[in-house]
């Protein structure tokens, strides 16, 4: 029984040490694209570059119209590049609004080793850098999904108009903790996104969108979040949307009209 036991205490401990070694692959699914690649789109468009640090470059697109009634800084999910969630950009420039979209360290053309900290650092100078361009109580952001987490530190950090979360975590550990719950992530987690920490320091007003059969981040994460302050946080649940096809609700693109307009 002894040596049972020793056994299984040795494949719990090489699990463990498996997930911290690979838990980057896991947790972020990025695409990427060579330097050279050209973006192509029917609205009017620029490329843009923050250049972080010394040789670390963060991509972005920024989609603009003639007379902005503001800027939405659109933070992307974990997987794919700027190329694919562009489309995304014409729920809000449609409405009037400017929109940028980057991609994080290791996406598309962005550059850099992942962490958290470093993650954080590169958008808060993403956003330090547009407001050199707009005012701030015109700047909206916009987290999805893993977005989510980073958006509302921004907004913590700062003071847009509005914070917007489309389909957002409690925390990023409470998200893990559903699939693996007998491994101790507290100690093996490299990203943490305190979400519920952070959008307790939040001031503007948050509006969080939410799909009642998410199956990957249920909606109990935003019920949660909403319990934080609920003052200053509005729930809209979209009914029978799920994780990725909220944008195929017309509902969810009213409550984006709405919320745009006010």
């Amino acid at each position: 029984m002894s040596s049972i036991l020793l056994y299984i205490l040795i494949g719990y401990l090489l699990l463990a040490i498996l997930v911290y070694l690979v838990q980057e692959k896991f947790i972020f699914k990025p695409e990427k694209l060579s330097q050279d690649f050209k973006f192509k789109y029917d609205a009017p468009f620029e490329e843009l570059f923050f250049e972080v640090a010394p040789g670390i470059r963060i991509n972005g697109l920024h989609f603009y119209t003639p007379e902005p009634k503001g800027l939405i800084l659109y933070l992307h999910g974990n997987s794919r590049s700027i190329k694919g969630w562009a489309k995304c950009a014409r729920d809000f420039y449609r409405y009037g609004y400017d929109v940028v979209l980057v991609d994080y360290r290791g996406f598309g053309k962005s550059t850099g080793k992942r962490s958290e900290k470093n993650l954080l650092s590169d958008l808060q100078f993403v956003y330090d850098k547009l407001l050199e361009k707009y005012e701030q109580h015109h700047i909206l952001v916009y987290g999805r999904s893993l977005g989510s987490g980073f958006a509302t530190k921004l907004a913590a950090d700062n003071a847009p108009r509005y914070l917007i979360l489309d389909a957002p975590y409690f925390s990023f550990l409470k998200v893990v903790e559903r699939f693996t719950p007998f491994l101790p992530h507290r100690i093996l987690l490299r990203y943490h996104l305190r979400t519920d920490h952070w959008i307790r320091k939040v001031n503007c007003h948050t509006y969080i969108l939410h799909g009642t059969r998410d199956r990957l981040i249920p909606i109990r994460h935003s019920e949660k979040l909403q319990q934080l302050n609920p003052h200053k946080i509005t729930l809209i649940r979209i009914q029978g949307g799920g994780h990725n096809n909220l944008p195929a609700f017309p509902e969810y693109h009213n409550f984006i009209r709405d919320i745009l307009q006010y």
